[in-house]
């Protein structure tokens, strides 16, 4: 059994559901407070996972196992596809397993890491939990998919960005427990959003200038007026919707946001890093994963502490551009840091050997 820092990150914020339950119809408004509910509990139980145990030095392979919750509301549910099975004949399964086979494949031949924990960890997931669950989650061991209701919200595997979210936070919490709350919980969840965009990105081997930059933009259902989730190119944009409200991310540190709700608005303020990183990867050009997902990774692994704010995150990245890519990248780097309101001072610093 493996036991690590138990930890519950969704993709769809609670600010979000709790305008669906002030201004949604009855049925939405009932979906919205059972998911909330089922978030909660699902962040309060204790889970044992139990790891399949490699020989002693194998090299670790990919390892998916996707299970069917039967619209329960128990974990893992039943076993519904595992490695080297061929594809079932229901969509989100697949959906759910292809998605973690392309995050792993990205982390792999990106960044040669080997799952999330780096040792092969087995990349576990459920779908079709509970009735009408309005999110995706990564409850500290596993990724749990609801099907959404198919107005407001549609299946959530059906967003590669989104998998690839809920799998970063393992990685993130394999990598330095950072912590979830105020700055270090936005700071969480952006390095959630940059890695999912640039799987994204790699898998559609889109340049920078090809994306489009929106996480979750296949989720938003028929009955929302918006394009995604959250837009990195343009915090506050993603939707603006007359029951869901308007995109509250700020892209500059004059709208941060001071509140107790959502830990701290981790999902609102991880819009500031968000738009950094877009503007760094805008100047520097070309796939997003070459130069500065490389510099973003490195800081994740060898750079932060557990409590890491945005200030410690922006100077670290600007001391690896700068002793891994040069000059011409920090330069990049340290200003996309200065527009977005988060000052960089003696950026030519060089991150020690």
């Amino acid at each position: 059994m493996t036991t690590v820092k138990h930890q519950v990150c969704s993709v769809i914020p609670p600010h979000m559901l709790d305008k669906l339950v002030a201004r949604g119809t009855e049925p939405a408004r009932n979906d919205a407070e059972q998911t909330l509910r089922q978030m909660h509990l699902l962040s309060t139980e204790r889970v044992h996972t139990f790891i399949d145990q490699l020989p002693e030095n194998a090299d670790p392979q990919k390892q998916r196992r996707v299970y069917d919750a039967h619209r329960q509301k128990r974990l893992p549910g039943r076993l519904a596809r595992s490695e080297h099975q061929p594809p079932t004949d229901d969509v989100e399964v697949n959906e759910a397993f292809d998605g973690a086979g392309a995050t792993w494949d990205f982390f792999h031949r990106v960044f040669g890491r080997k799952s999330l924990d780096g040792q092969g960890l087995r990349l576990d997931c459920t779908v079709h939990y509970g009735t009408r669950f309005q999110n995706a989650m990564w409850n500290g061991h596993q990724i749990v998919y609801g099907d959404g209701d198919g107005r407001i919200f549609n299946r959530f595997t059906a967003s590669l960005s989104v998998i690839a979210h809920e799998l970063t936070h393992g990685l993130t919490q394999y990598a330095t427990a950072l912590g979830y709350s105020g700055q270090t919980g936005a700071l969480n969840e952006h390095l959630s959003d940059a890695f999912g965009i640039m799987v994204q990105q790699y898998a559609k081997r889109q340049t920078v200038e090809q994306s489009n930059w929106l996480i979750g933009a296949e989720l938003l259902g028929p009955g929302v007026t918006g394009r995604a989730v959250r837009s990195m190119a343009a915090p506050g944009t993603a939707y603006n919707d007359i029951v869901l409200g308007r995109d509250p991310q700020p892209r500059h540190m004059k709208g941060y946001v001071e509140t107790l709700a959502d830990h701290g608005g981790v999902h609102v303020n991880s819009g500031i890093l968000n738009h950094a990183f877009y503007l760094a990867a805008k100047t520097i050009g070309g796939y997003s994963w070459e130069v500065l997902g490389r510099i973003w990774y490195v800081t994740l692994m060898e750079c932060l502490t557990s409590d890491a704010d945005f200030n410690d995150f922006a100077r670290a990245t600007v001391d690896v551009a700068g002793n891994d890519f040069g000059g011409d990248v920090q330069k990049a780097v340290a200003y996309a840091w200065k527009t977005v309101g988060i000052g960089v001072p003696n950026f030519h610093r060089r991150r020690a050997a």
